[in-house]
């Protein structure tokens, strides 16, 4: 919805700079393009700025945060949105309390007023991030949603604590340090990053359902976090046998995604619905065209690849709904030609171009006057989607099945995946000793990019390098999983848990959700992420997750009655746009790129690299002796090389903080 930022400095005499609080809101403009304020509370050392997409309650005056509330105590700048605000509002109304807005954001005030943080948590059902300041207890609060689908970054300096929605709203400060870990480069080129973490140095990240507290004693600022909700899975002794009746399941995931949905749809704007080949855009498409009066807009992306390609079925599915359909149909060209500016808004690399492809998408969904989508993302995490995790259920999960029949199935898996061998299915089993003692095994969805550490740590800088030699990118990741939520369950439950807190908070829900559709003032919303729906799959038992061969049954029976029938009977197709190594003229537009960015002078300028290893990779991906399956590895790694040297460009080597002002100039935002 839009886009939030503030500064608490260590002494409450030293008042924040208005003007950098609003170059902080211009810099992420395309967030919030609608209008912008900022707020000093006087005597603090503490100041709010806001970028605003309208979306609820349109009067931009009355709508413009940040919001103080009626005793002047408390200061808020809220991104996203929160669901069943009316009713929320209507009842805290009858309450006594007197609402200024219509914004759902200001639920926040009467409801903290009232009931504390803990309780007003409890409340807050949707996709948000927020900072909230209370002046009689001298403390900020930093919140982030369950699943983390709204960013929210963090960083201390000198003077204080600096919080924005993106990186560069903090770069945007002039105390901000602007520089690459050891640690965060590494972990961009192996694409999984250790949750709550960024590839810069001293620039954190609220983790998904958690609080960060800042507590101002005397001239110092003392940090603690909290975290206030978790993917909790049953123990495995908890779930029924295999004689459950199944049809419970399937009625209670229905009804909770139509809910969900409803909520969704909610907007003083239109809302469409973003809509691929798969389960999980479908189901939302149906569901939305049958609880509106209206015909639905359906965005599609196209690739120019049979292999990758899933218009047809999205045709049909769209015809079946009588959705309005839009198209939009990618070549090669198009894709590597916006990976620069895409890595601009994701400010991580990225392994496939979908990111682009999403990026473009979101460009056309603005420029036929949408500000809202409903998408698919999430069912894949909830109901046991991915490749990964059949697999992880075949390896650890069904002993009770002869030997035969598992490897049976999982040879079957790897033949209908083998194009996604060597990016979502490692190219061979990779072992963490630090995850097998964790949790009992390496999930095989982090096992394709731990699996780099033989290719991404020779292309490091050779000073850096050394600064690694005793790193264990296993350990870092594994270290931060909470192992009360592993012990004792399923091992798809344990697959699923780190799946959710690696790959769809640093992956799914920043390159390929968030970052590329804000980046074009479009909220994306996913109601699969409910936290009440999600708190329903996690007690689908795992044989109705995966039964048999068959993923997501329990949801694939659900939304039976609405689904194409070939899409019902469908095997998941992971959605990727097609690598460089599949084309000639993608390929051609890598080495463009490469020319630019992953020069010798680019390389020795930026010193993160290694010039000599990035030749010998690109030189490797161009023999014919390098197998497909090690070509799609390569692909991600050198998608990887060229992020990381854009990253320095865009983020280090450009004088943020002057590029936010000249924005701020060109705006007319001034404070």
């Amino acid at each position: 919805m839009c886009g939030i930022a503030g500064i608490f400095n260590r002494n409450a005499g030293e008042q924040p700079d208005p003007q950098t609080l609003v170059n902080m809101a211009a810099i992420m403009h395309h967030r919030g393009p609608d209008g912008f304020g900022y707020h000093v509370m006087p005597n603090s050392g503490v100041g709010f700025s806001h970028a605003r997409l309208s979306i609820i309650d349109l009067d931009e005056d009355r709508a413009r945060q940040p919001f103080v509330n009626d005793s002047g105590n408390l200061l808020l700048a809220h991104n996203g949105e929160f669901y069943d605000f009316k009713r929320i509002r209507a009842d805290l109304t009858a309450r006594g309390a007197r609402f200024r807005t219509k914004s759902d954001s200001e639920i926040v005030l009467h409801l903290y007023e009232r009931e504390g943080l803990d309780e007003t948590l409890k409340h807050l059902r949707g996709e948000f991030a927020f900072g909230l300041y209370d002046t009689q207890e001298d403390a900020m609060y930093l919140v982030r949603d369950r699943f983390g689908i709204k960013p929210l970054y963090y960083t201390e300096t000198p003077e204080g604590v600096v919080f924005g929605s993106e990186l560069k709203v903090l770069f945007a400060h002039p105390a901000v340090q602007r520089k690459f870990s050891s640690e965060g480069l590494y972990h961009q080129l192996i694409q999984v990053m250790v949750p709550g973490s960024t590839a810069f140095e001293g620039i954190k990240q609220v983790a998904p359902g958690h609080v960060v507290k800042i507590v101002r004693n005397a001239d110092r600022l003392d940090l603690s976090e909290q975290k206030y909700w978790d993917v909790n899975f049953p123990l495995e002794h908890e779930y029924p046998g295999d004689d459950v009746d199944e049809q419970q399941y399937i009625e209670g995931v229905r009804k909770h995604l139509l809910e969900a949905v409803q909520h969704r749809l909610t907007a003083d704007v239109p809302v469409g619905c973003y809509l691929s080949g798969g389960i999980d855009s479908c189901a939302i498409l149906g569901l939305s065209a049958a609880a509106t009066q209206t015909s639905v807009k359906a965005f599609t992306i196209g690739f120019d690849s049979n292999d990758y390609d899933e218009t047809p079925i999205a045709q049909e599915m769209a015809e079946a709904t009588g959705a309005d359909h839009h198209i939009m149909r990618l070549k090669a060209d198009d894709l590597y030609d916006h990976f620069v500016k895409t890595i601009w808004h994701t400010e991580r690399t990225i392994y496939n171009t979908l990111g682009v492809a999403k990026y473009l998408m979101s460009q056309q969904v603005h420029d036929v006057g949408y500000k809202v989508v409903l998408t698919g993302e999430g069912s894949d995490e909830l109901f046991a989607g991915y490749p990964a995790f059949r697999k992880d259920m075949f390896l650890h999960g069904l002993d009770h099945l002869p030997d035969s029949e598992r490897k049976a199935w999982q040879e079957l898996l790897e033949k209908n995946n083998k194009l996604f061998k060597g990016a979502m299915l490692a190219r061979e089993e990779f072992v963490s000793p630090a995850f097998n003692a964790k949790m009992g095994f390496t999930p095989s969805c982090v096992q394709p990019w731990l699996s780099c550490a033989d290719t991404a740590l020779p292309l490091i800088n050779e000073e850096r390098r050394a600064e690694l030699d005793d790193y264990d990118a296993g350990r870092a990741i594994a270290n931060t999983l909470d192992e009360a939520m592993l012990k004792g369950r399923h091992p798809l439950d344990r697959a699923q848990y780190v799946w959710i807190k690696t790959m769809l908070e640093g992956q799914i829900l920043t390159w390929g959700g968030d970052r590329v559709d804000m980046a074009n003032s479009m909220e994306a919303r996913p109601p699969f992420l409910d936290h009440h729906l999600a708190e329903y799959a996690f007690t689908v038992p795992p044989h109705l997750r995966i039964k048999g061969n068959k993923e997501k049954y329990v949801l694939r029976e659900a939304m039976k009655g609405l689904l194409p029938e070939t899409l019902y009977k469908r095997e998941k197709f992971a959605f990727m746009a097609p690598p460089a190594h599949t084309d000639p003229k993608k390929w051609q537009a890598v080495l463009k790129l490469a020319e630019q960015f992953l020069s010798e002078e680019a390389v020795k300028e930026a010193g993160l690299l290694d010039y000599a290893e990035v030749k010998r990779t690109f030189e490797k991906h161009e023999s014919d002796a390098v197998p497909i399956d090690e070509k799609v590895q390569l692909d991600a790694v050198i998608n990887h090389m060229l992020g990381v040297q854009i990253l320095h460009h865009h983020f280090v080597k450009t004088d943020v903080p002057a590029l936010a002002q000249q924005r701020a100039n060109e705006l007319g935002w001034c404070a």
